[in-house]
């Protein structure tokens, strides 16, 4: 098979010649460039982003807690109707390994902001619930997240808008 190379474009393809259009090209090559607005439209957000996380963290170590220990907290009142807080469901929910969500509970459950407790069906499964304790922290720190995203929130919306708009562009060219 010949080699085929459009070096202006940084392609280098192996295929037979019959199997690749004009068109082909210049779709490939026109999704996979972007000004330099658009870039940084996309490091501009990827920045809100990470404000407002580093916000998050600051809060939680502010509280007494690690970053992580308050994402388990808020998976856990957070899940969706019919979800059960398993170990295992709040470690995907978290992206977490199995072994880290363990570690987790564990820790919440020394400082009293969660128990373990056998679910009602199958007294096997075990459950995580936040504590009366657990609640009254998790309130305090998502009021204090509702109040910093009123704050940031147009300023993140303008930025995603503007993302987002780069996105339909490109993806009508």
């Amino acid at each position: 098979m010949p080699l085929r190379t459009w070096p202006n474009l940084g392609l280098v393809q192996l295929v037979e010649c019959r199997h690749i259009s004009c068109y082909d090209v210049y779709v490939t090559t026109k999704r996979a460039q972007f000004t330099i607005r658009e870039l940084q439209d996309l490091a501009e957000f990827r920045y809100q982003i990470r404000r407002f996380l580093r916000f998050s963290e600051d809060q939680a170590r502010t509280h007494g807690i690690e970053p992580q220990q308050h994402q388990l907290l808020l998976t856990i009142k957070g899940l969706p109707d019919g979800m059960k807080p398993t170990i295992g469901e709040l470690a995907s929910r978290m992206l977490i390994r199995h072994h880290s969500a363990v570690e987790l509970v564990n820790r919440l459950t020394q400082h009293g902001f969660v128990e373990r407790i056998a679910a009602d069906t199958d007294h096997r499964e075990v459950l995580v619930r936040l504590t009366r304790k657990g609640e009254t922290l998790l309130h305090s720190l998502s009021v204090a997240h509702r109040e910093e995203l009123q704050a940031k929130g147009p300023e993140l919306m303008k930025t995603l808008s503007g993302v987002l708009g780069a996105y339909e562009t490109l993806d009508r060219s």
